[in-house]
């Protein structure tokens, strides 16, 4: 882990050169097997970065988006339990770096007045900044390289951070009244299985849709 210490003065100069961004939505890939897309949107334009991320962290980012509340707080929102506790703060995420393929994160957090800067991989970074319920920024120079333009959106799920969902093609549930759902949902919190939670609430919210 890298922890810096930076000025304000430092720290507001660079964030006039960055870029907010929206989560758009995660899916399963297309392109590697067993993991995710997590798609972010630019939040005033039309690009989007696809960043690939495995299942632990596409879970992780999941549970968050789906509103899901596990018996026993998760690696992430331990982090946020202790950050809280010590009076820490989470004031932005920003993909600051594009090398060979991997994206580079930093948090920028206030600790005793004072900012810190702290690296973290990019789908830890978002799994925070959803936890903070802080922006996640990025720079233009990621974007022209990475960025790129959907010419349908229906290749990713939409809406916005607070109501992202990965929407099953066929669910295993569809023929489960209402009530067995809920039932069946709190089961699974309590069971730690949250993918198939994931599933279950995926299934209960298409029918409120109805």
């Amino acid at each position: 882990m890298i922890v810096i210490f930076v000025s304000k003065q430092k720290q507001a100069k660079f964030r006039m050169n960055k870029i907010r961004l929206n989560i758009l939505g995660l899916s399963i890939s297309q392109t590697q097997s067993g993991a995710y897309a997590l798609v972010l949107a630019e939040e005033n334009g039309e690009r989007r970065i696809p960043i690939i991320i495995g299942p632990v962290e596409a879970q992780a980012i999941a549970i968050q988006l789906e509103g899901l509340k596990p018996p026993r707080p998760l690696t992430h929102d331990l982090i946020k339990n202790i950050a809280v506790a010590f009076d820490i703060v989470l004031l932005e995420v920003t993909i600051y770096k594009l090398e060979e393929g991997i994206f580079y994160s930093e948090l920028l957090c206030e600790m005793d007045g004072k900012e810190v800067v702290i690296d973290s991989r990019t789908s830890d970074a978002v799994a925070l900044a959803l936890r903070f319920k802080c922006p996640i920024f990025t720079t233009e120079e990621i974007l022209v390289k990475s960025g790129i333009v959907l010419s349908s959106e229906e290749d990713f799920p939409q809406g916005d951070s607070e109501n992202i969902k990965t929407e099953p093609s066929d669910s295993p549930f569809a023929n489960y009244s209402a009530q067995e759902l809920e039932e069946m949902l709190n089961e699974a919190i309590q069971n730690e299985d949250y993918e198939k939670a994931s599933i279950i609430r995926d299934e209960i919210e298409k029918r409120k849709k109805i």
